[in-house]
């Protein structure tokens, strides 16, 4: 199936109803257009990427796991003070 729109002198175009309803796409949405070979393809724009995804396992893992970890925190939050 195929749809068409008019580009305005703005560069604006209005995507078909059936088109949003396929893509669920509602008034303040955004979309995002990716070239693909010869074709160009409308879809919703995703998340942005995290920026810390690329640091994730950088430093390894913690000798003694998350239980040392909050152990950590903990005497730092306690200013070194046993609660025992």
């Amino acid at each position: 199936m195929s749809y068409s729109s008019t580009l305005t002198s703005k560069g604006q175009v209005t995507v078909p109803q059936e088109v949003r309803t396929r893509l669920g796409l509602k008034r303040g949405d955004l979309v995002e257009f990716v070239i693909e070979g010869d074709r160009t393809v409308i879809r919703p724009a995703r998340g942005a990427p995290n920026p810390f995804q690329a640091y994730v396992g950088a430093l390894g893992t913690f000798p003694g796991g998350i239980h040392e970890i909050n152990k950590w925190v903990d005497e730092l939050r306690d200013g070194g003070r046993s609660n025992a």
